[in-house]
């Protein structure tokens, strides 16, 4: 008995860990659905068969859901990128060891060598969709020593919570919309404002995440009390960081697939 319940934590330990390091399921199916509407056809095709015929929502939360496997723990730390405050990425990516800058980069390099086999494809495309979604929450480019927001306890409409979860999945669970509403109701952008959010690298990327998450930092702290006016103050930017992924990703996919 005390072995079943030595275990039973353990899943339960596992999975909120698991649970604290990704946008929630909602928000990586409405990156991955708005993706979807800026790809091109040839790209488009080239997925539907690499997928079997599997949209990108479908497999957006794959990176999430193989955390449960051990054969896959290797991959835990391709998720989040910390960058000490006043660095580049540069200067300390020797010291960073994986991340999630390096793994969106061994992601397109698979992906686009023809030697990579379909299956292996396959794994790397689901994990594409699923850490670009990551890059744009942000913070999974956050500071080490309070795991990305993690530690910051907060209560969301009193229960308790924290600050990374409040980003992940609390502000958008309670707006109370589907994944395909969310991609539905994105902000409509001229072809101007689009080609600027596509512009520039991955690296890129992070620094306007790493932007947003300092003011985000900036936002609650310790013991706070967050409701309506945390809603209404910062959900508008959680549902721009999720159009921004979509649209970002739906560059990558195209360059990869062109």
């Amino acid at each position: 008995m005390k072995k079943i319940i030595v275990l039973f934590l353990c899943v339960i330990c596992f999975s909120v860990n698991a649970h604290t390091f990704d946008w929630g399921k909602t928000g990586h199916r409405a990156t991955a659905e708005i993706a979807e509407g800026y790809l091109t056809n040839r790209t488009k095709r080239k997925i539907e068969k690499l997928l079997d015929g599997k949209s990108l929502a479908l497999i957006s939360n794959y990176g999430d859901d193989i955390k449960s496997d051990p054969a896959y723990r290797k991959y835990s730390s391709w998720h989040y990128v910390n960058i000490p405050e006043g660095k580049t990425y540069g200067e300390v990516e020797k010291e960073l060891g994986d991340n999630l800058v390096q793994a969106i980069d061994e992601c397109v390099s698979k992906l686009k060598n023809k030697e990579t086999p379909k299956k292996e494809k396959e794994f790397y495309l689901k994990m594409l969709v699923h850490l670009v979604g990551d890059l744009h929450q942000p913070l999974h480019v956050g500071h080490a020593d309070d795991k990305g927001g993690n530690d910051i306890k907060v209560k969301w409409f009193n229960k308790n919570t924290n600050l990374h979860r409040v980003w992940d999945s609390d502000m958008i669970d309670f707006y109370k919309m589907s994944y395909s509403e969310l991609a539905e109701n994105q902000q409509k952008l001229s072809k101007e404002e689009i080609k600027a959010i596509q512009q520039g690298s991955v690296l890129d990327w992070v620094k306007d995440s790493q932007q947003l998450m300092n003011k985000v930092y900036d936002s609650a702290k310790d013991e706070d009390k967050l409701s309506y006016r945390y809603m209404y103050d910062w959900f508008p930017k959680v549902r721009e960081q999720l159009q921004k992924g979509g649209i970002r990703l739906a560059k990558l996919l195209n360059d990869v697939f062109s």
